[in-house]
């Protein structure tokens, strides 16, 4: 079977930790819940992914050198 989250056309999924997604929901004066969601099913997620966990995802970019988007890890 194939990893698709070793695909090049896949950007980087982070989990992060209780302290980094703190900083992030203070950064952005956001609450857990107001993250977009993504799937525990997603296949690019790190089998470690648990619901509740943000995750980190860096795609490359055009304008800017990359992109940072987060996300919350729903069932």
């Amino acid at each position: 079977m194939v990893d698709v989250s070793q695909h090049e056309l896949v950007p980087d999924h982070v989990l992060l930790d209780p302290e980094e997604i703190e900083a992030v929901l203070a950064e952005y004066d956001v609450k857990r819940t107001n993250l977009p969601k993504i799937k525990r099913t997603d296949p690019a997620l790190p089998d470690e992914a648990e619901v509740g966990d943000v995750v980190k995802i860096v795609r490359d970019s055009r304008t800017t050198d990359e992109a940072v988007v987060y996300r919350l890890v729903v069932s």
